[in-house]
């Protein structure tokens, strides 16, 4: 813009000389309008506007300046600004990015992550002089960061907690340590989202196993513990029994036998009559109990 003023300026002088010694009134507006045109675009080559969520950083020759902030500036005409977006901006370490990391012990795992990331204002001049752009920091900065400190934290928990029950846990490891690596570089980390965690076949297969064997375990456990409780049901059925029998045998007395059986003999006679050794022991002469005359 700087370079049309120039040249604007310089057209409204030559045709202001060839206007004046020809009294050519065309030519003198001609060289008017040329000076308000090169005036203006002077005017225009030392303003430089900040469009909003933006922050400038401002470089003549060579020297780099105090960011710039929303709005209209005012510049050298010899002054190249350029601009960094403050909104936040998504990398997303998936597809082609995926990051291949490793276990604790060994297993191999893919994990798609998105860091969500935006430029500090106050820190716009380090941010320009560590990258130079917007697309050099994601780059540089937050890609390489981001990759290295995943793998790291991976690299603390087994297998099974990195695909399974340490996810939240390793999700907030990574973004504490990522805001903690970035932010004295100007970048300010909003939010670490760890969305997906892949095995790999070979790790996927030996979770598999690992899974067959568990159940098989669980079954054997489970098995034993039925063939426990019913070896324990049986012992403590048998002791029921050994006890009754004990007490029985204890209060059946020779007494007490022979008037049961004598009982027994008087039911089964009242119907019809018995032929029977006499009750007791020690034998004795055959008797026969007739019902009907008692």
């Amino acid at each position: 813009m700087f370079v049309v003023s120039i040249l604007l300026l310089i057209a409204a002088v030559v045709l202001f000389l060839i206007a004046r010694g020809s009294d050519n009134r065309g030519l003198k507006l001609g060289s008017a309008g040329a000076l308000i045109a090169g005036l203006f675009a002077a005017v225009a080559s030392c303003v430089h506007v900040i469009s909003a969520y933006e922050v400038g950083v401002p470089v003549t020759f060579g020297k780099v300046g105090t960011p710039m902030n929303s709005g209209m500036n005012l510049t050298s005409p010899f002054t190249n600004v350029t601009t960094f977006s403050t909104r936040p901006v998504d990398l997303n370490l998936s597809d082609k990015d995926v990051v291949e990391v490793r276990s604790s012990q060994g297993g191999v795992m893919y994990t798609e992550v998105t860091v969500k990331w935006a430029v500090t204002p106050a820190k716009a001049v380090e941010l320009y002089k560590l990258a130079g752009s917007e697309e050099a920091i994601q780059q540089r900065l937050v890609f390489p960061d981001s990759r290295e400190i995943i793998r790291n934290v991976f690299a603390r928990h087994t297998s099974e907690e990195g695909y399974a029950s340490a996810r939240e846990k390793i999700n907030t490891e990574i973004g504490d340590l990522i805001k903690e690596r970035l932010a004295p570089r100007g970048i300010a980390v909003t939010t670490v989202n760890l969305r997906n965690v892949k095995p790999s076949d070979q790790l996927q297969s030996q979770i598999d196993r690992k899974i067959q064997q568990q159940q098989a375990t669980e079954r054997a456990t489970e098995a034993a513990r039925t063939a426990k409780a019913e070896s324990e049901r049986r012992r403590i059925e048998a002791e029921g029994i050994a006890r009754a029998n004990k007490i029985l045998n204890d209060s059946l007395t020779d007494k007490v036998l022979l008037n049961q059986c004598i009982d027994a003999y008087k039911e089964a006679a009242a119907k019809n009559p018995v032929y029977a050794v006499p009750c007791g022991g020690g034998g004795g002469n055959p008797l026969i109990v007739d019902g009907t005359k008692r």
